[in-house]
């Protein structure tokens, strides 16, 4: 999830116990599902769509996973040291940090997400972001199997654009709420669409300096051969692991 603060996440879900009252279970299960096969042929069919500049960063951050390996230290750093990878092949990437305050839709929050500047064909500026842990800010307890399997076609890894986002986020924040009502739970206000969206799309957001000794921590951990060389794949349904050969 997003980098909340202790004290910020206790006193939201201390406010959330505090103002919804329980739900029933059983009016819960009697709402109907909200056209779930819509929902995740719409899904597929979205994620299914790359353009150039899209599936050139894609290649480019599967290959730089692969590189930088899973040790804890490598996770800990892995969007700046995945910065510093693209920076160092000629694209303009940034770590950015969005927050957001309080208001009547969502509470305060803040999230980081990386973002490439590209320059499509016909010369316009396109913005793709990089989210290198995607699918878990859409995970539920206790989810019903429609919201499984539409998390599932989910990757846990996303590049794409803002647009993208925009579309993809009312999509499963919709699911999300059809699945917490049918297991008779109400819908935190971390789980509405405008919180969600304000970690990508916030117009609130500033760029993270990135740090190059970090990039020499890293090398040196390739040539003492500590990295690891087996990363999950990260676009598909499984947990599969794929590993490199030397």
């Amino acid at each position: 999830m997003g980098s909340l603060g202790e004290e910020d996440l206790s006193q939201m879900v201390r406010d959330y116990i505090e103002l919804e009252p329980p739900i029933s279970i059983s009016m819960a299960s009697s709402v109907p599902s909200l056209n779930h096969q819509h929902q995740y042929l719409s899904l597929q069919d979205i994620l299914g769509k790359y353009t150039d500049e899209e599936a050139e960063i894609h290649g480019k951050v599967l290959m730089y996973v692969a590189e930088l390996g899973t040790s804890k230290d490598q996770e800990k750093n892995l969007k700046k040291l995945m910065v510093m990878k693209l920076r160092a092949d000629g694209y303009e990437a940034s770590l950015c940090k969005t927050s957001w305050i309080s208001n009547s839709n969502h509470s305060k929050g803040v999230y980081e997400y990386v973002d490439v500047m590209m320059v499509e064909k016909d010369g316009r500026a396109k913005r793709v972001i990089v989210d290198l842990d995607f699918r878990s800010q859409f995970e539920l307890p206790r989810p019903t199997a429609a919201y499984n399997e539409i998390i599932n076609c989910l990757p846990l890894i996303f590049v794409g654009s803002e647009e993208k986002l925009g579309t993809i986020i009312p999509l499963l924040c919709s699911a999300a709420k059809e699945s917490l009502k049918a297991k008779g739970l109400h819908i935190p206000p971390w789980r509405k669409a405008a919180y969600m969206q304000s970690k990508w799309l916030s117009k609130n957001f500033k760029k993270v300096n990135v740090s190059p000794e970090l990039e020499e921590d890293s090398k040196r951990e390739e040539k003492s051969g500590t990295a690891s060389t087996c990363f999950p794949s990260i676009f598909s349904k499984g947990q599969l692991q794929f590993c490199l050969k030397p």
